[in-house]
């Protein structure tokens, strides 16, 4: 009688294994592939801003976040002869609202340093630019768009003899600054501050001729005195703002050009503090409030 060896037995059941196995496939993975599931859609985010109707007409907002331009300039609103003219606009008036404004940016420097800190608050804010810079810092201009923060203009190059020479001269320094930001990003604002502020600035010249371009000039009613002679620091601003900042819709004047290093020193207290008061925080628009 012929007795297997261990050997061949164990041959044997390796090769009947393998036979019923399906040459060494699983059964799972010998079924077809499941089909791939179909990708999530993918929600369309609001966008950051607005831009204003060719009649201006949707120039009310339900709060105090949404930046606002305008997709025309002046030049094109009239070749295409639409409206330059603002109508009657209802202020934004819901809750307390502090509007941290910075004027003379961007640069490359102090306006990288103040975004970073809003980016790590989770606050907005206005920067009122200079049409000069804009073409310089290109990427810092666009960073402050792209954000969600609001461009304002504050001409082009805070050039006070050729500003205030007439009102004419100053549409123009303004319609310049326009062209500068609406060539980078495609819109341009409707806010405007004036350089040193209308105060002691604007005659009744001077507020027809933007009214009738359709501008909405701010300026402040919290300092915080960053540009002062004497050379202040971070806790002075501080300070400044904590004691002025009293009204529902409060303003506050900084400044994000070079040379204002102790203002981004400053920056994160005075959101602490502002919060503490019960302040939110919003972007400039027409639909702001006048400071005074």
């Amino acid at each position: 009688m012929f007795v297997p060896s261990i050997k061949s037995c164990g041959a044997f059941l390796c090769l009947a294994c393998l036979l019923l196995s399906g040459c060494g496939q699983s059964e799972k993975a010998s079924q077809p592939a499941a089909p791939a599931e179909e990708p999530a859609p993918v929600e369309e985010k609001a966008p950051a801003y607005i831009t204003a109707a060719d009649d201006f007409s949707n120039l009310t907002l339900d709060n105090a976040e949404t930046p606002v331009y305008d997709h025309y300039t002046l030049a094109q609103r009239r070749a295409k002869g639409l409206t330059t003219v603002l109508p009657k606009i209802t202020p934004y008036k819901d809750k307390k609202v502090a509007y941290l404004t910075f004027d003379d940016g961007p640069d490359e420097k102090n306006t990288a340093a103040v975004l970073d800190i809003l980016k790590q608050e989770g606050v907005k804010a206005t920067f009122y630019v200079l049409g000069k810079n804009v073409k310089a810092y290109p990427d810092i201009t666009k960073r402050i768009f792209n954000e969600g923060h609001a461009l304002g203009n504050h001409s082009y190059d805070h050039d006070y003899k050729r500003l205030y020479a007439s009102a004419d001269s100053y549409l123009a320094e303004m319609e310049q600054a326009d062209d500068a930001i609406y060539e980078l990003l495609g819109v341009r604002p409707l806010i405007t501050r004036a350089p040193s502020g209308r105060m002691g600035n604007f005659t009744a010249a001077y507020e027809a001729i933007m009214d009738a371009n359709g501008y909405v000039e701010h300026d402040w009613n919290v300092s915080s005195a960053d540009a002062a002679p004497n050379h202040p620091v971070a806790q002075d601003f501080i300070d400044n703002i904590s004691g002025q900042a009293v009204m529902n819709s409060a303003i506050i004047l900084m400044h994000s050009s070079a040379g204002h290093e102790e203002t981004v020193k400053a920056l994160p207290e005075i959101i602490r503090v502002l919060r503490e008061k019960g302040y939110s925080f919003g972007v400039i628009t027409p639909m702001t409030p006048q400071p005074w």
